[in-house]
């Protein structure tokens, strides 16, 4: 699920590993294909260089239908370069898409690309295409990672023109963000191309190969944080200008005139957006000069997003409303009625007028009137009388005192809802629930500890950039399973690491299952704090019960996750 299946080219260039450099200048990255190997040795070398010169050394000979840990069956290989190789696979356990990195266990890179995959593991932010696994195994090494089948590919969305304003600043913030939260773990990219980046179809930028990319081909970094500024910088530059800001041509980009030197975007292509042409200098020119000469240069990531979010934001640009189609006569316009006959004269094509309907005409219209006064009469004088035999007929029936009235109706009492007894309501099953992340999923092994019953274990999510998720997602949560519809009087919810806003959702009491989607369980009440108790107005029954998160509390520098200790029900 790491990239795009169109993409093929690129995959193994960029792949979803993020591993850790904990000297960042070991940082690699995922295969890539060798077109795009070839593209890229032509860039100018911004501070990365190759770790010595190992002999060519021969790519694993595996074939479609391969199964690796008697899981992954390898699919399609996408690229066979440096010796290794690059595939897309089915994991057949999980029944999902995912992409494969294999090499000989005595290659010379094999020991630093298990390293780099175990560490990019641990970073779980979703911002990056996750690795799976990463193992040895019968003289193999071999890293699994996400595949994303509904990503495209910054290199195509490049080929298609210069983005919108509104779409660079979107990429230069997200990108920046992510690396500046990579490198405060201690990883680097290294070769962050337009092949690393995809957009997924919620508009979200998702950068895959962190450190695996750099290491599967042995790149380092004396200065780590400035090459991948660099490159940040360079995809805001195309992005605004179509063009590579090098003379080499490159990713599917033509490079800059020879001669002219680094030009700003603004001088590249009319119409750009001046601060973002200047951002884009900032990021590209760190020896001290910019394009103005007015801001200092960006060396880091880290300076980089600062720099975006001083910026005032850049709205997306209104919705284009398409002008109403061109009127079409009818079939009735276009008969004999509407058609040009010819007079004898000077040649003049006249349109003879078409004859009014038939209760159009001064007396049709009075016609009309009379007949709608007459039903308008007619209807009130029959309400009127059953209204009168009905009022007459209960009249009776009161008076009568050999008839009495039954105090409750079986029916009523059946809709009827028992008031809260405040007893514990038993939880059978809960899973975590990410509608929005991919897999849909978000430290599943974790979720028993919200109702396990003891208050010292939690169910913590991913680290976001900021409380609201980092603005990638409206929320996620814990879906309880009561076993049956039962009803609901409160949820208790008790979080470790600061106040935590926090909805209750349920599932219709009718639901076949579990609904997909947040908004497919209904909102009943909501609250903040480290102790929450959630009732809802009224009485509620229901089987599946949502605990949605909604703002996370800090938990370190620029730094938010949510704890969940522990959930109780009562009825």
């Amino acid at each position: 699920m790491a990239e795009r299946s169109t993409a093929a080219v690129d995959v193994a260039d960029n792949s979803g590993d993020e591993p850790l450099t904990a000297q960042a200048d070991k940082a690699t990255a995922d295969g890539a294909a060798q077109t795009q190997e070839t593209a890229d040795m032509k860039t100018p070398d911004t501070g990365s260089e190759r770790t010595g010169t190992e002999p060519a050394i021969a790519t694993p000979e595996l074939h479609s239908g391969h199964k690796l840990a008697r899981r992954y069956r390898l699919e399609e290989c996408i690229t066979r370069l440096d010796g290794f190789s690059s595939w897309r696979a089915v994991d057949e356990k999980l029944r999902r898409a995912v992409g494969v990195h294999l090499l000989p266990a005595d290659h010379p890179r094999a020991r630093s690309v298990l390293a780099a995959a175990r560490s990019a593991a641990l970073l779980g932010d979703p911002r990056f295409v996750q690795v799976l696994d990463a193992v040895e195994e019968n003289d193999l090494v071999y890293v699994v990672h996400e595949w994303l089948p509904d990503a495209t590919e910054l290199t195509t969305l490049l080929a298609m023109g210069p983005m919108e304003p509104h779409d660079a600043y979107q990429l230069v913030d997200q990108l920046a963000q992510a690396m500046a939260a990579a490198h405060r773990e201690g990883l680097a990219h290294l070769r962050l191309t337009p092949g690393a980046v995809l957009r997924t179809s919620t508009g979200q930028y998702r950068i895959r190969g962190l450190a695996v990319s750099a290491a599967l081909r042995g790149i380092t970094a004396d200065r780590p944080q400035r090459t991948d500024t660099e490159a940040i910088g360079a995809l805001l530059y195309a992005a605004l200008t179509q063009r590579w800001p090098y003379e080499s041509a490159a990713h599917g980009l033509s490079g800059l005139p020879k001669g002219t030197g680094l030009l700003p975007p603004d001088q590249v292509r009319a119409g750009v957006h001046r601060r973002l042409s200047e951002l884009a200098m900032r990021a590209l020119v760190n020896d001290g000069a910019t394009a103005s000469r007015q801001e200092p240069p960006c060396t880091t990531p880290d300076e980089l997003a600062r720099a975006v979010a001083a910026m005032p934001r850049i709205r997306p640009p209104e919705p284009a409303f398409a002008s109403p189609p061109e009127y079409q006569p009818t079939s009735y316009q276009q008969g004999s009625y509407g058609r040009a006959i010819s007079r004898p004269g000077p040649g003049v094509t006249q349109l003879t007028p078409a004859p009014p309907a038939p209760l159009e005409s001064r007396t049709g219209r009075v016609l009309k009137w009379g007949v709608a006064a007459l039903l308008i009469a007619a209807l009130g004088l029959g309400s009127w009388q059953i209204a009168d035999k009905m009022i007459g007929r209960d009249n009776n029936r009161t008076n009568d005192p050999g008839l009495s009235q039954p105090e409750d109706d079986e029916k009523n009492k059946d809709k009827k809802a028992t008031p809260p007894s405040g007893k514990p309501v038993s939880i059978v099953s809960a899973v975590d629930f990410d509608p929005y992340g991919v897999p849909p999923s978000e430290k599943p092994a974790e979720i028993g500890n919200t109702y396990d019953g003891d208050l010292s274990t939690s169910w913590t999510t991913n680290w976001y950039g900021s409380p609201d998720f980092g603005n990638l997602k409206a929320g996620l949560g814990v879906v309880l399973d009561l076993g049956e519809v039962q009803q609901i009087g409160t949820v208790d919810v008790s979080f470790l690491g600061g106040s935590t806003s926090v909805e209750l959702r349920t599932a219709p009491e009718n639901a076949d299952g579990q609904p997909v989607s947040h908004t497919g369980f209904t909102k009943v009440a909501e609250g903040t704090g480290t102790q929450v108790a959630l009732k809802p107005d009224k009485v509620v029954r229901s089987r599946y019960v949502l605990v949605w998160l909604t703002h996370l509390p800090p938990s370190g520098p620029d730094q938010f996750r949510g704890k969940v200790a522990e959930i109780k029900i009562k009825s």
